[in-house]
C-alpha cells in the first residue's frame, strides 16, 4: 500500500488556472468513482481515493495498493484524468501539479488539515471542508481502511496542533481579512452597507466578523430564497437588521452598497462589467469594495479596472494575511513538530498493517503444525505408548518444525546477509525466551 498527494493548491497555480479544475460538490462522487475505475484500469486490486476540491486546492489523496502502479504511473494517470476531466491538455497542469509520496504525503494531509498549508495560516475552516470531503468519498465507496484512518489521524493531530499550540489563536480567516481590506478602503464599517451574496460556511464566517464592527446594514443575496432567508434570521438574531433578497434583484439593488462580499458556488460570473457601471452611475461613482471569494470567480475580473471599485480575489486576500506570519513562527515550529511525531507514528502503523497477511500465514502454518503432531500424539496414546514420552516427542517434533525454516535460512544465507539473519533469529527467539 503506498499513499499519494496529488494537486495543485495556490501556492503552486493561479486562481485562474485553480478555478478551471475545481470540482463542484454535485460533480464530486461521480468524479470519484470514475477516477477510482481509471486508476484500477488493468488491475485486480481496488485503489482508494478521495478529492478536496476548495477555493485554494484541488488534490487528489490515493492509498494504491496494486504493486504494479508505481508512483511516476500513478501521477500521470491521475494528472491525465484531472485534465480529461476539464478538457485542457496534461502539459496545462503538469508543471504545477504537485505530488508527495508515502510519509510525505501523509505530512501534507496532516498540515493542510491544521491549516499549515492555507493561504491563511492556522485557518480552521479547511478542516470542515476535509472532514465533508471524507463524507462524500465514503459515501461514494471510495475510501476504505487506510484513508479513513489516514483523515481521522488528520483530525485528531489538527486538534492537538489547535490544542497545543498558538497556531488557530494567532490565524487570521479569509473572513478577518474581507474585514481588514473593507476597513483599509472605507474606513468605518458602521457607516457602510453590506450585501453578502451567498449564505455558505464562508458568508457565515464573514458575516460575523462584520457584524463585530456594526455596519450600517445588512443583506443577504442568495439564489434559494429560504437559505438566505435562514442567515438572515441568524442576524437578526444577533440584534441586527437584516433583509434577505433572491439572486435575482441583485443588478437592481447592486448601487445600494459599499461592499459586496460574495462566495456561491456558481461556474459563471454572478455579477458583470455592465451591472457594476450601472451601479457606479447610480452611486455617482462612491467607490465601493467587491470581494469575491468564489472559485470559480463570481465576480468578473474585469472589474477590477473600474476606477471607483475595489475587487479582491482570494489571492490578494492572502497577501494580507501574510503580513501577519513572522508573528506566528514559533507556533509554526511547535505544530511542525507534533506533525512530525504523528506522521511517524501513522507510518508505523502502515508498516505493522502491511504485516498482517505475513502474520495470519506464521499463525496458519503454527495451527497446522499443532494438528498434525497432536494426531499424532493421540494415536501414540491409543497404542498404549507411555504418555510422558509421546508428549516429549510432541514437543520435540513442535519445536523443530518452528526452528527448520530459521535453521534452513541461516544454513544458506548468502555471506553479505548471514549477520543479519543471525540478528533476526537472535531477536525472535531470545525475545520469545524471555516472554516464555
Amino acid at each position: 500500500m503506498n499513499l499519494y498527494s496529488i494537486g495543485i493548491n495556490h501556492q503552486t497555480a493561479s486562481v485562474d488556472l485553480r478555478e478551471r479544475v475545481a470540482i463542484g460538490p454535485e460533480v464530486l462522487p461521480d468524479a470519484l468513482n470514475d477516477l477510482r475505475l481509471y486508476l484500477n484500469q488493468q488491475s485486480q486490486n481496488h485503489s482508494e481515493v478521495a478529492i478536496l476540491s476548495t477555493c485554494n486546492r484541488t488534490e487528489i489523496y490515493c492509498a494504491a495498493n496494486d504493486s504494479l502502479l508505481i508512483p511516476a504511473e500513478v501521477e500521470r494517470k491521475t494528472i491525465d484524468w484531472l485534465s480529461q476531466q476539464h478538457g485542457m491538455g496534461a502539459g496545462e497542469i503538469k508543471d504545477v501539479i504537485k505530488t508527495s509520496i508515502a510519509s510525505d504525503a501523509v505530512r501534507h494531509v496532516f498540515r493542510v488539515g491544521c491549516g499549515l498549508d492555507s493561504m491563511v495560516l492556522g485557518e480552521t475552516q479547511i478542516l470542515g471542508q476535509m472532514k465533508q470531503a471524507v463524507q462524500t468519498a465514503q459515501q461514494a465507496g471510495s475510501i476504505g481502511t487506510c484513508l479513513n484512518q489516514l483523515f481521522n489521524k488528520t483530525f485528531s493531530v489538527a486538534k492537538e496542533v489547535r490544542t497545543n499550540t498558538e497556531i488557530s489563536m494567532h490565524a487570521v480567516s479569509m473572513a478577518s481579512a474581507a474585514l481588514r481590506l473593507s476597513s483599509r478602503i472605507l474606513g468605518d464599517i458602521s457607516q457602510q452597507r453590506i450585501l453578502f451574496i451567498g449564505a455558505g460556511e464562508m458568508i457565515h464566517l464573514c458575516a460575523v466578523y462584520f457584524l463585530g464592527k456594526k455596519p450600517k446594514s445588512i443583506t443577504i443575496a442568495n439564489r434559494t430564497l429560504e437559505r438566505g432567508e435562514g442567515l438572515a434570521q441568524y442576524i437578526r438574531e444577533q440584534g441586527f437588521d437584516c433583509e434577505s433578497i433572491p439572486l435575482s434583484d441583485v443588478p437592481l439593488l447592486l448601487s445600494e452598497f459599499d461592499i459586496v462580499v460574495s462566495c456561491t458556488a456558481s461556474s459563471l460570473p454572478i455579477i458583470g462589467l455592465g451591472m457594476v457601471n450601472t451601479a457606479l452611475k447610480k452611486r455617482k461613482h462612491s467607490p465601493v469594495v467587491m470581494i469575491d471569494l468564489a472559485v470559480p470567480r463570481d465576480i468578473e475580473p474585469e472589474i477590477s479596472n473600474l476606477r471607483d471599485v475595489y475587487l479582491y480575489t482570494v489571492d490578494d486576500l492572502g497577501d494580507v494575511v501574510r503580513e501577519g506570519v513572522n508573528y506566528r513562527s514559533n507556533a509554526i515550529k511547535s505544530a511542525e513538530e507534533i506533525i512530525d511525531l504523528q506522521v511517524k507514528n501513522f507510518m508505523q502503523w502502515l508498516q505493522h498493517r502491511a504485516a498482517v497477511p505475513l502474520i495470519t500465514s506464521l499463525k496458519q502454518k503454527s495451527e497446522d503444525f499443532q494438528s498434525i503432531e497432536l494426531d499424532k500424539a493421540k494415536k501414540k496414546i491409543m497404542r498404549g505408548e507411555d504418555p510422558l514420552e509421546v508428549m516429549t516427542e510432541l514437543a520435540r517434533a513442535l519445536s523443530n518444525k518452528f526452528l527448520h525454516g530459521s535453521l534452513h535460512t541461516l544454513n544458506h544465507a548468502e555471506e553479505f546477509s548471514i549477520d543479519e539473519c543471525q540478528k533476526i533469529v537472535s531477536k525472535i527467539f531470545m525475545t520469545t525466551g524471555r516472554r516464555g
